[in-house]
């Protein structure tokens, strides 16, 4: 392994509840392709101060997960199309002190729905947050919907499924009956180290009704959505993939190279090793 120097350049991770997954990715690849960066994952109790950090201390690049995607909207000097079109952040470049937003889970999620062929039907997005955002716009962008928006805030729910001309329920027993094509989990239910990591987002009944179940949760990659989706003999596409996708697209922004998608094959196997 390299030696860290003065010149050696900081990439970063914020998440509310970090894991070692981006740092492995990152290292894992600083390493096979000969760069001089390093990548250190963090949380903060003060995200104002932690992207002043960001911007004072020339770390080259930040990934930001919830609870932070839109918070960081107004900490940053220009926001890309991928991020403005959502209003939601998950990539920060720093290049000189000013600070370029994007969003790289959209680019992931999109891509996904094309590799895995998913059919063009009727389609449900839980979850309201920053990810379900970019899952919305991703499937739009897809040619899928007008479909529903199942968030139980009454605020940002309907908020959401307005701005895209889709529907909006409460819950995921709204969708009870014929189900639907598509099923994309965007909450936390069912992550690793959280208050309902052993739960489902929805009933059984609902996922045996679906025909694709999509889970961007990252960790653990067999979420109990995904195990059970599985066991119904559903077709399912992981958080793990998500994550994986998206963090190649960060690497390229932080470092200019762009990894191989073997190369990314075996950064994802490495990062849950």
């Amino acid at each position: 392994m390299r030696d860290i120097t003065k010149d050696t350049r900081l990439c970063i991770s914020l998440s509310a509840r970090p894991t070692n997954i981006g740092t492995r990715f990152h290292n894992y690849l600083y390493e096979l392709l000969d760069l001089d960066f390093v990548y250190k994952a963090f949380t903060t109790t003060d995200i104002t101060a932690a992207i002043a950090g960001v911007r004072g201390l020339g770390i080259r690049g930040c990934s930001v997960s919830m609870p932070w995607k839109e918070d960081v909207i107004a900490l940053v000097d220009e926001m890309t199309p991928s991020a403005s079109a959502i209003a939601s952040v998950n990539t920060i470049v720093n290049t000189d002190g000013h600070l370029t937003a994007y969003n790289t889970d959209f680019i992931a999620i999109r891509s996904l729905l094309d590799t895995h062929e998913v059919p063009r039907s009727s389609c449900a997005v839980l979850g309201a947050g920053g990810m379900a955002k970019a899952c919305v716009a991703a499937l739009t962008d897809a040619g899928f919907g007008p479909g529903t928006v199942v968030a139980r805030n009454t605020t940002t729910g309907p908020a959401l499924a307005e701005q895209y001309g889709w529907t909006w329920a409460a819950s995921p027993e709204d969708l009870a009956g014929d189900g639907v094509g598509l099923l994309l989990n965007a909450t936390p239910v069912g992550m690793a180290g959280g208050p309902a990591e052993n739960e489902l987002p929805a009933s059984e009944d609902l996922i045996a009704a679906t025909g694709t179940v999509f889970d961007v949760v990252a960790f653990p990659a067999e979420t109990p959505l995904v195990r059970t989706a599985r066991a119904a003999d559903k077709k399912v596409i992981t958080g793990a993939e998500v994550i994986a996708l998206q963090a190649a697209e960060q690497f390229a922004l932080y470092t200019g190279v762009r990894p191989t998608p073997e190369q990314v094959a075996e950064a994802s196997r490495v990062s849950r090793a």
